[in-house]
């Protein structure tokens, strides 16, 4: 089988179950976070760039929530039929060409690795995120390999001359046109409310791990990341309820 052909393959496959890697990535930065905290002889990232309180944690969370907003404003202005959460096939129903996609081609997947990012940020280990960086490369290039073939198949020349002009990964500033379609925010409301609170959630149990092993107990107490957790939990149980009692967040009525 030809090298494209492989790539091709193994990105399909891959699309399928790409909401999978940040389970890993929790579970493995959870567990790494907690041996740091269990081991004083661990030493991690704050060796080089020591912090006070919760102000290299709240850095973690900003790199997290610009990731979080690449992605909002992405679905927010996106074609009908195209950037869903399916993952057993390829969907398009045309080419997104303005808002963030005319500055780079896969906006998303640079919203979901600075979201993850953040994440691994807070293990404060240098070389777990090297790790999580080349993961990363290595399993989304495929994944955008396997969507840009597809695009190419059907929309042929289309594609071909639009992505001439825009990177696929590192966006292009000066390439920013304003989205033809007015934001749908309903949409991004029930598309994004799992994400939006498990963020919150994973920051929540981070400072739990820290509390636990530096302390020997839980943190009760309506801390920063405690009352963010509250919040964002309450946000999502309201969001649920609208969905089951209401059509008012009805994917046909986001525009």
């Amino acid at each position: 089988m030809a090298l494209f052909q492989e790539l091709e393959k193994q990105g399909v496959k891959l699309f399928k179950y790409r909401g999978t890697l940040p389970i890993f990535i929790l579970v493995a930065a959870l567990a790494l976070y907690a041996y740091q905290c269990y081991s004083p002889s661990f030493t991690g990232v704050e060796q080089y760039f020591p912090s006070e309180g919760n102000i290299y944690q709240i850095i973690c969370l900003v790199v997290s929530l610009i990731g979080l907003f690449i992605r909002i404003h992405t679905l927010g202005f996106v074609i009908p039929n195209t950037s869903g959460r399916n993952t057993q096939e390829q969907i398009a129903d045309g080419i997104n060409k303005s808002g963030m996609y005319s500055l780079l081609r896969h906006p998303l997947y640079l919203g979901n690795f600075l979201m993850w990012l953040g994440i691994g940020m807070l293990t404060e280990n240098i070389w777990f995120n090297i790790i999580f960086i080349l993961s990363f490369w290595l399993y989304y290039e495929r994944i955008m390999y396997a969507e840009e073939t597809f695009l190419i198949n059907k929309f042929g020349d289309e594609y071909t001359k639009w992505s001439k002009d825009v990177p696929p990964f590192i966006p292009r500033l000066s390439n920013y046109e304003k989205p033809a379609l007015d934001f749908a925010w309903r949409k991004v409301i029930r598309q994004e409310k799992s994400g939006i609170a498990a963020l919150f959630i994973v920051f929540m149990l981070f400072h739990q791990v820290e509390c636990y092993f530096n302390e020997a107990t839980l943190d009760f107490t309506m801390s920063l990341w405690n009352l963010l957790f509250i919040i964002f939990t309450t946000y999502i149980i309201v969001v649920k309820l609208i969905q089951k009692t209401t059509d008012w967040l009805d994917i046909e009525k986001t525009r």
